[in-house]
């Protein structure tokens, strides 16, 4: 039962790790941030299984993780609420062709990063989005803006 327990306690601490790393750092880890998953994936054995190496203790580690997964998954498919404080809700880093400098610092998105991704979606200039939304998956939707009709076509 004791593992049970740790094994919840380190559940919930690591999900709110996870949140506060925000949704862009953790699909743009750097190799360094990736060896430090790696190193927090061994404290987070040994403070769930402690000195218990059996095959025993370890299921019931896995499947506590398991079982903590599946409820908040299963909650978070019933309630918009808790899907929301789940997954988070999409952000609006550019509105109408402007950056909304506020929303990047919410996320530690840099500038130049966002003008890197529009690149990489093909857009050239920021007066070709309409809107550039950061989604709950960490990658960024671009919306392009309408072309004016009043103007001569080329």
């Amino acid at each position: 039962m004791d593992i049970v327990l740790r094994a919840t306690a380190v559940f919930f601490m690591l999900f709110l790790l996870l949140r506060l790393f925000g949704k862009r750092q953790l699909g743009q880890m750097t190799p360094f941030e990736f060896v430090s998953l790696v190193v927090v994936g061994d404290f987070v054995q040994q403070a769930v299984t402690h000195n218990d190496y059996s095959v025993t203790g370890a299921a019931l580690a896995i499947g506590t993780f398991g079982f903590w997964a599946l409820i908040l998954g299963w909650l978070g498919f019933r309630s918009k609420r808790v899907r929301d404080l789940l997954d988070g809700e999409p952000r609006v880093l550019v509105r109408h062709g402007e950056i909304q400098r506020a929303m990047l610092e919410r996320d530690k998105i840099p500038v130049d990063e966002l003008f890197s991704e529009m690149r990489l979606a093909g857009i050239a200039s920021l007066k070709q989005v309409d809107w550039a939304i950061l989604e709950t998956n960490g990658k960024i939707s671009f919306i392009p803006a309408k072309e004016d009709h009043n103007s001569p076509q080329q």
